[in-house]
């Protein structure tokens, strides 16, 4: 199993090569960025150009606010500068952020998904052989490339082009990254009982409607954790940990996983309150039931343990997702714990 850090959901530009030094010298196998308040791409040139072997990835950026022609290029050209240590992590984002922060389209999310990404590998096939450029689908049509436009295969080296992950929690999206794509990023507002009863089996569908096994497939996710060195400690992860799984819950997008776990109800209840702007009597909404069931709640030196128990036979890396925590010794010790597991 990798072990993931990142270089944070509003990254000072200034100090990313600082970061991604300290992460890569510390163990981390990669640093994912976020799209947030700011690009996703653009502090992973700076990572790539002062690490050496740490992985690089975005987790995620906003497939729908861009088009394939521009993805292609620019995570070959992260690809090229890493040395081959690049990732393409995308995911769909809602509705309202596609059409009204992007004022972009947005209409079946899970097919638009799909033929996004099978006109990027087109478009890279194109690249990489020279043979015409013909992607016609129902979304996107892509049938002209000239040589002034096409990259230098050479650029790639022995790389080949970069892995492309999908985020997704609902099933048919979840389906889609089981069909066209490497990798799939399980969302942090995701439990055990849900990985493993609604994710795995539509990732099945999905590989199998492409031809190939779900052992081929590679599975990320960021899971809650709360942990502290002291009572204080523990008390502030576990109130900022409520509130961030209380902002996600608050999303009808990912009602069905409260549903799996009859809380469905608990979704209007979020839903009602984030309207009315009450953050922080969203976050009391979530009792410590609730809380154990979406994170790892336990003291450093047992991190490792429960995080192996509830995902070790089913994730192939993992990142810590710990609100208000930062403690970064801490972490490191988590790490090394779950290598050595």
């Amino acid at each position: 199993m990798k072990v993931d850090g990142g270089l944070g959901l509003t990254p000072d530009i200034k100090k990313i090569a600082a970061n991604a030094r300290a992460q890569e010298a510390a163990g981390y196998d990669g640093v994912w960025t976020a799209e947030t308040a700011h690009d996703p791409f653009l502090p992973l040139v700076t990572a790539a150009a002062n690490t050496e072997k740490l992985e690089l990835g975005t987790s995620i950026a906003v497939a729908f606010a861009r088009n394939p022609m521009l993805l292609a290029n620019t995570a070959w050209d992260l690809q090229a500068l890493s040395q081959g240590r690049f990732h393409l992590g995308l995911g769909s984002q809602i509705k309202p952020h596609i059409t009204k922060r992007f004022s972009m389209e947005w209409s079946k999310p899970a097919a638009r998904m799909t033929e996004m990404i099978s006109a990027i590998r087109a478009i890279w096939n194109t690249w990489l052989t020279g043979e015409k450029l013909d992607f016609r689908g129902d979304f996107y049509q892509h049938t002209l490339m000239t040589p002034f436009f096409t990259p230098d295969k050479a650029e790639l080296g022995d790389f080949g082009v970069p892995k492309i992950w999908l985020a997704g929690v609902g099933e048919l999206m979840t389906q889609a990254a089981g069909e066209v794509c490497d990798g799939f990023i399980a969302h942090g507002f995701t439990t055990e009982k849900y990985l493993r009863e609604v994710t795995l089996p539509n990732l099945a569908k999905g590989r199998e409607k492409a031809g190939k096994s779900l052992d081929g497939l590679m599975i990320s996710g960021p899971f809650f954790v709360v942990s502290g060195q002291n009572e204080e400690e523990m008390a502030q992860a576990e109130a900022a940990t409520k509130q961030q799984i209380a902002f996600y819950g608050s999303t009808p997008a990912y009602r069905g996983v409260l549903e799996l776990h009859g809380w469905g109800g608990l979704q209007d209840e979020l839903n009602g309150l984030s309207k009315q702007g009450k953050w922080v009597e969203m976050g009391n909404l979530i009792d410590d039931e609730i809380l154990n069931t979406f994170a790892v709640v336990a003291e450093p030196d047992r991190v490792a343990a429960e995080l192996t128990l509830r995902y070790g036979d089913v994730v192939d890396r993992l990142s810590f997702y710990a609100p208000g925590q930062s403690d970064a010794s801490q972490w490191r010790g988590v790490m090394d714990d779950l290598r050595a597991g």
